[in-house]
């Protein structure tokens, strides 16, 4: 039986009716915020709380794990002297390596699942240039749903 992939999606600018019909379209059991912090000050409609709710009336379960894969760790010794945060280094943690395994969980029981974020270029995000990258790494099919409602592969990113 071949594999659902795991999708990747950011809000962007998007409505939430446009975010939530996305989800729909590819099937999305669940979606798991990957935001450091969960709020959007111009999009207050993807303030964790309210997606949730608003996720559950679709019949889409809402998983929150910033905390773990989020690109923008609380700890200072994820960052360089310049203030970026170094992916490597975040790739090795104990948090990120157990949230990819929880990842990697779902995508082995073919749960269809969308890893979400802020950012709806999905090459200008972490979903790619480090939770997509590790997933690819580890035969992980990753399709990313762009700014424009279409899959880009993880392959054809390349990050």
């Amino acid at each position: 039986m071949t594999k659902h992939p795991v999708y990747t999606i950011g809000h962007g600018t998007r409505t939430i009716e446009e975010f939530i019909e996305l989800l729909k379209q590819f099937d999305i059991q669940y979606l798991i915020d990957v935001r450091s912090i969960p709020y959007s000050k111009y999009n207050p409609q993807f303030i964790a709380r309210k997606l949730a709710d608003t996720l559950k009336d679709n019949n889409i379960i809402y998983l929150f794990m910033g905390e773990a894969l989020g690109g923008r760790p609380a700890n200072s010794k994820f960052y360089d002297e310049k203030g970026k945060v170094n992916y490597d280094l975040l790739a090795e943690s104990e948090a990120f390596r157990n949230g990819i395994k929880r990842i990697e969980t779902a995508y082995e029981k073919n749960i269809k699942v969308a890893i979400m974020c802020s950012e709806s270029k999905p090459s200008e995000c972490h979903r790619s240039k480090l939770i997509g990258k590790v997933l690819n790494e580890m035969n992980v099919n990753v399709q990313h749903i762009d700014e424009n409602g279409e899959l880009q592969s993880q392959k054809e990113i390349g990050n």
